[in-house]
């Protein structure tokens, strides 16, 4: 066992926060942990994993003979332990140096990366790994329903990990996956996203470039062959790369691609695969996880029947209830991209219904200008779309912010249906009016957007 025995973690209640904590106390460390939001059901499992927990971020919090201040991502200077630990002089890491130095170094590490469904596809990997009885570490920044949690680090030969291209800390400004010790990664899509630290695709490329340059020789580098940001960023790579797409030109091709109202089925390398998923996204991060599979000699029967048990992801297309013939569905999808996926996805399941999104422009990079056009010309396809009013404003820097106003006015120009309400009362009140037995109503955010989903049960 290392020589510094007490790691003190600073925003402990995040999913990968609580599950390493948890995965530090079982091999002998002694581990305390503070948050400013301690509620179940991550209060109740480190509790009952009998981690101390202190409620609020203080100086005391962190105990006199701490080895090591673990400090999570969502923490910045001011915070009064992040202050504590550089006027104290203890040695404080990042969550993913812990990851690298516990239980990444020695291990075959898989690495879902890319600005779209990432969750998705390390989800799907993460299960059939499970499936074939390898009981694999993840950390996936999702709920995956097969898995029951979103991290966890049992001693496997096999680890899992959604591959974030945002910063480490306040300390460490590379992106989270360079941390990860990759022996496969994939690349899904590289597209502008994060506004709050790039400044451009040219930047977040060239963070891509990093994780390809730290996949050893006898490892491999699947990316999506039909994307030109992807192509670039393995262009000179030092590793085995496997182009995974649907154009002519992929090393693996994905074939006789059929869709129903319930599932989709492709081809890939010869073998025929159904998932129970709709759309052709979820082709694509379905394949990526098949040739990751088998790159680590899962045999494809067993992929097969894997895929046929995977049952989604909490936040992903979820059914939340149905009320007088209307159906209300959450998703994440907040980028202009995975926002217009979503909606074809959701038509293809509901070919006879009329689609209802009520967006919530949560993100850093939503709540700018930067997408102003794309997010109308993404929201047109829906029959009605209703933009909720922007969260922390002020947080935003005027000229740079996005116009909710010009956004629905611009809906309405693309052909769709739309309003701006301020409020979810409005919103709902909205949707009450003139929602009809059949619609389905989709709530897209990656916050919770006040629990709008339940008050519109409660009230249709």
């Amino acid at each position: 066992m290392s020589e510094k025995t007490h790691f003190h973690f600073t925003g402990i209640c995040g999913t990968a926060m609580g599950a390493v904590a948890a995965a530090m106390k079982r091999r002998g460390f002694t581990v305390t942990g503070s948050d400013a939001n301690v509620y179940p059901p991550m209060s109740d499992f480190l509790r009952g994993e009998g981690i101390e927990i202190g409620e609020g971020y203080r100086e005391e919090n962190i105990p006199e003979g701490t080895d090591v201040v673990v400090i999570g991502n969502a923490i910045s200077r001011g915070n009064p332990e992040a202050e504590a630990a550089l006027d104290r002089k203890l040695l404080y890491h990042s969550l993913p140096e812990v990851m690298k130095d516990h239980f990444l170094r020695g291990k075959r590490n898989f690495v879902v990366s890319g600005t779209h469904g990432k969750t998705t596809t390390s989800s799907i990997l993460a299960w059939l790994f499970t499936h074939a009885g390898r009981d694999p570490g993840f950390m996936i920044g999702g709920l995956p329903k097969n898995l029951g949690c979103g991290a966890k680090f049992p001693d496997s030969e096999f680890n899992v990990l959604e591959g974030d291209e945002y910063d480490t800390a306040f300390f460490d400004k590379r992106s989270k996956f360079l941390h990860y010790l990759p022996e496969c990664v994939v690349v899904n899509n590289i597209e502008f996203d994060h506004a709050d630290i790039y400044s451009s695709v040219e930047e977040i490329k060239l963070s891509f470039k990093r994780l390809i340059n730290v996949v050893p020789r006898n490892g491999m580098a699947y990316v999506n062959g039909d994307e030109k940001n992807c192509l670039d960023v393995v262009e000179k790579a030092p590793c085995p790369v496997t182009t995974v797409g649907m154009g002519e030109g992929n090393t693996l091709r994905i074939t006789d691609v059929k869709y129903d109202q319930s599932s989709s089925s492709f081809t890939l390398a010869g073998e025929a695969y159904t998932i129970p998923m709709t759309g052709e996204f979820n082709i694509r991060n379905a394949a990526m996880a098949v040739a990751a599979a088998v790159f680590a000699k899962i045999d494809p029967k067993v992929i097969r029947e894997g895929l046929l048990a995977f049952e989604g992801i909490a936040r992903r297309q979820e059914l939340k209830g149905e009320k007088n013939g209307i159906k209300v569905i959450d998703d994440f999808a907040h980028h202009p991209t995975a926002i217009g996926l979503a909606i074809k996805s959701i038509r293809q399941k509901y070919p006879d219904s009329r689609l209802w999104v009520l967006f919530e422009p949560r993100s850093n990079t939503t709540r700018r200008a930067v997408f102003q056009q794309e997010l109308a010309d993404a929201l047109a396809g829906a029959d009605f779309a209703v933009v909720a009013a922007i969260p922390d404003l002020h947080k935003i820097p005027e000229n740079d912010r996005l116009d909710p106003v010009r956004l629905s006015a611009d809906i309405e120009k693309g052909g769709g249906k739309a309003y701006y309400l301020a409020d979810n009362a409005a919103i709902i009140a909205q949707v009450k009016s003139e929602a009809k037995p059949g619609d389905v109503v989709a709530v897209l955010s990656n916050g919770g957007f006040g629990g709008i989903h339940k008050q519109l049960l409660e009230q249709l």
